[in-house]
């Protein structure tokens, strides 16, 4: 399909998408902005002033999921044996690397795997997509452009610093790149030349991009000597709203509980703080989480990809799959989601701007109704939980708020 630089727009689910300014005027722009943080005049024009739209870019950006994902159907297409078994393989062929990595950074080698294992399968698949093209067309949205204008100009000074092509610079569709997919902001400060031949080369260097991950993990704030977490088991009549990411204990605290290993021991008391994860309701199993885990969150602000990363960083290393089976948990289109957090709102339970979104507010909201009605306050919206809430007789203040609309 041909493009106009004229004018630039698509239309995906019914929903126009178009960029903030005419094209033309808006990469003019972005190499004002280039040339004044340090981008040569000629990368400027040949590259930049050459960049055509990518009408696919935005479809991707604005493509919203029909379903609501869940803990298990998220956990069982990550953590997976052909992962476990690639990373131990990687582990074994980068043992002597990996062990100065952690010398020097103190991040332990079955992490660097795990997130390369998650982040592009080991390499297999990096992305296809040129980031030249990609950071301009989203630079040129009004949705998100002065983020991405500073990740284009990122992206063209390492052009420069590494002696790159466009061609070499290929990645996803928002512009992360190689085997770590890290956006150029982070390939400029963070990316290490792992195996001292004068470059950084995350596309085609795994000891640069185990070295570049091992750098960043650091500077997030990783704690050398401790875990990301770990499986726990909850006593008989555990009071479940002491769960949430936001309401982390002492270690002792979690101890007194009664919070054990899944090998029956009672949690340490150590001097750290832990929170407790329940991502599949109490059917499922349930994790105490470490400062590290905040760091895991760092690189993918996700609280199943951080229990992804860290469950799978501990098969690599040798440790058992879950104590629990992957619950079957239902299935929520997103607009089903709304309506259940439009309810419980309306019910007087906050669980924020109603966006299909099953977050740590709409636990927490959750996890309040169910106490009020008398079921296992999990914070997960079981199928007992939705339609609960669907039976709940409005109180006679809302109702008669309803009436006079």
């Amino acid at each position: 399909m041909g493009l106009s630089l004229s004018s630039f727009s698509l239309f995906a689910n019914d929903t126009e998408l178009s960029l903030s300014d005419e094209f033309p005027q808006c990469v003019a722009r972005l190499q004002t902005q280039a040339l004044a943080a340090g981008v040569s005049q000629a990368t400027s024009t040949d590259i930049l002033g050459k960049v055509q739209p990518l009408e696919t870019i935005l479809k991707y950006d604005r493509n919203q999921p029909e379903f609501v994902q869940t803990f298990t159907g998220y956990f069982s297409k990550r953590v997976t044996d052909w992962r476990v078994n690639k990373g131990r393989e990687k582990l074994r062929l980068h043992k002597e690397f990996l062990q100065q990595l952690t010398n020097k950074y103190g991040v332990p080698a079955h992490y660097l795997i795990a997130f390369w294992g998650l982040e592009t399968n080991f390499g297999s698949y990096k992305g296809k997509i040129p980031t030249i093209r990609a950071l301009t067309t989203l630079a040129c949205d009004k949705r998100r452009s002065a983020y991405f204008s500073g990740e284009l100009v990122q992206a063209l000074l390492l052009l420069e610093r590494e002696g790159l092509t466009e061609k070499d610079m290929i990645g996803s569709w928002a512009g992360a790149m190689g085997h770590t997919q890290f956006m150029p902001t982070a390939y400029m400060k963070y990316a290490r030349d792992g195996d001292g031949d004068g470059k950084v080369d995350l596309w085609n260097n795994e000891k640069d991009a185990l070295a570049s991950a091992a750098n960043f993990l650091q500077n997030l704030g990783w704690k050398a000597g401790y875990r990301w977490g770990r499986e726990v088991v909850l006593p008989e009549n555990f009071d479940y709203q002491l769960a949430g990411k936001s309401q982390a204990q002492s270690l002792p605290f979690w101890h007194d509980k009664g919070l054990t290993k899944v090998n029956g021991q009672l949690v340490g008391k150590a001097d750290l703080t832990a929170a407790l994860l329940i991502p599949a309701g109490h059917t499922g199993s349930a994790f105490l989480v470490y400062p590290n885990f905040d760091v895991i969150l760092r690189w993918n602000n996700s609280e199943y990809y951080g229990i992804a990363v860290g469950h799978l960083a501990d098969r690599i290393s040798g440790q058992k799959d879950l104590s629990k089976p992957l619950p079957a948990l239902p299935k929520y289109t997103v607009d089903e989601m709304k309506d259940f957090q439009d309810k419980l709102n309306q019910l007087g339970f906050d669980v924020g701007v109603a966006d299909g979104i099953l977050g740590p507010a709409t636990r927490k909201g959750v996890r309040a109704f169910q106490l009020s009605v008398g079921l296992i306050a999990d914070g997960y919206p079981s199928k007992e939980t939705v339609d609960a809430a669907k039976n709940v007789i409005f109180p006679e203040a809302v109702k008669e708020a309803a009436s006079a609309e």
